[in-house]
């Protein structure tokens, strides 16, 4: 992802969703082994989220794995105020989310791990659209991949060689 950051965000500062926790079994010679995977999501609210997954033999280890996980996988994305600065496409594997900027007061209309996901990055107006696959951590990962996408005005008028008037 190009907005992937690299810096310690204290840990009163994300908070944290947990979008799935699946109980998955591996079958060995002996029997079969259990464990639990969880997918979460973490955000500080002001533009920066990240998602990861964990897996142990009980829950509250693989949710706690799946934070940790989110912590270093954080991006920035560009808001313009509560919203999106523009709509967007995200694609991973078989998913895809549509994601559009709304005025303001209408408020986040997604599905529950769509709306998840910009609840912790900040998101207040939104409208969204799941696309193809409905698998959460393809979902997931696509959401992502449309956010890292995002551009502020700025950005794409530096891009254009242009004046942020032109635009």
């Amino acid at each position: 992802m190009r907005n992937k950051i690299s810096f310690e965000l204290g840990e009163t500062e994300l908070k944290d969703s947990v979008i799935s926790i699946k109980r998955v079994t591996k079958v060995v010679k002996g029997g079969k082994n259990m464990s639990f995977s969880a997918l979460v999501v973490v955000g500080n609210g002001n533009g920066v989220a990240g998602f990861g997954r964990g897996k142990a033999s009980e829950v509250p280890v693989a949710i706690r794995k799946g934070i940790e996980s989110a912590k270093k996988n954080l991006i920035k994305v560009n808001l313009d105020g509560g919203t999106l600065p523009h709509g967007v496409i995200g694609r991973f594997g078989a998913g895809k989310v549509l994601i559009k900027p709304a005025k303001e007061g209408k408020g986040v209309i997604a599905g529950a791990t769509v709306r998840s996901v910009l609840q912790v990055l900040g998101v207040r107006d939104a409208v969204t659209k799941v696309l193809g696959s409905n698998n959460p951590a393809n979902i997931v990962q696509a959401t992502f991949a449309g956010l890292a996408a995002v551009r502020s005005k700025e950005q794409v008028a530096l891009m254009r060689g242009k004046n942020l008037a032109d635009l």
